[in-house]
């Protein structure tokens, strides 16, 4: 299992707010079929992959939503 540390999300995303949303999109969109950006395991949840993208620097996040 891959674990993201909390503190480099939150370096990324600014604040714990900005993650939230950032992550829940990602994963809604993984939902509706879109495809991962990182390897992923069978088991592994959409809103743990969208972590994962997040920490790996996937997944872009918006000057406007950082700031």
């Amino acid at each position: 299992m891959f674990t993201v540390p909390t503190e480099e999300l939150l370096k990324k995303s600014g604040s714990v707010f900005k993650l939230v949303l950032i992550a829940s999109q990602r994963a809604a969109e993984l939902n509706i079929g879109a495809h991962p950006r990182v390897d992923v395991s069978r088991a592994e949840k959409n809103g743990s992959v969208a972590l994962r993208e997040i920490a790996e620097g996937k997944v872009e996040v918006r000057k406007e939503l950082a700031e």
